[in-house]
């Protein structure tokens, strides 16, 4: 077994010390992926996302919300929930694991609740469609810019495309009326299977 000198071991991890200060030197390019698109958009636009069309009809806030369950009690918050319903046509290719996340101007990354298909945004089978809703939980000082991105996470592609939709909050103060008319409880509606039209 040969053992390697000490002095080949120091230039090899001076090669990588140098590697990680050249991508620190241009930090934007460290997060832009050339194989990802995103397609933009806003509420109540179809949005392509690979094949298949994602449309989110409406946005409502909420202090509560039920699933519907018997004997359930309305899960409260601190902060204020986010439900976005919306209405997916599945195409003939297949999507690759398409999550949801909601980010704000400060950067800020929301996950979806639990109950609403665990992060996922529900396709059906190709030639159906499906309405559903996913709901976020959100801090009430941060919801300026919100936008809903629907991410794919490939196992093997070369290129993946992503959607995002602008949801009209552009300021403090609509953020503020939006949630000052929040209902006091969102019923979160069972996903419908139907044909696609």
């Amino acid at each position: 077994m040969k053992l390697y000198r000490p002095v080949t071991v120091l230039v090899g991890l001076l090669f990588v010390m140098l590697g990680g200060l050249t991508r620190l030197a241009e930090p934007e390019q460290v997060y832009d992926d050339s194989n990802r698109v995103v397609v933009k958009g806003t509420i109540g636009e179809e949005l392509d996302f690979s094949g298949t069309t994602v449309t989110v009809h409406r946005m409502k806030f909420a202090r509560a919300y039920l699933t519907g369950d018997r004997d359930e009690k309305a899960v409260t918050t601190n902060g204020i929930y986010v439900a976005l319903e919306y209405s997916t046509v599945r195409g003939t290719q297949d999507p690759p694991n398409p999550s949801a996340e909601l980010i704000t101007d400060d950067n800020t990354i929301y996950a979806p609740i639990g109950e609403t298909w665990g992060g996922r945004i529900d396709l059906a089978e190709p030639g159906f469609a499906i309405d559903g809703a996913v709901v976020f939980e959100v801090n009430p000082d941060d919801v300026k810019g919100l936008t809903l991105r629907v991410r794919s996470t490939p196992f093997f592609t070369v290129l993946t495309q992503d959607v995002s939709v602008d949801l009209g909050v552009p300021d403090d103060k609509v953020a503020r009326q939006l949630m000052d008319q929040a209902t006091p409880e969102y019923l979160i509606p069972r996903g419908v299977k139907r044909v696609a039209s």
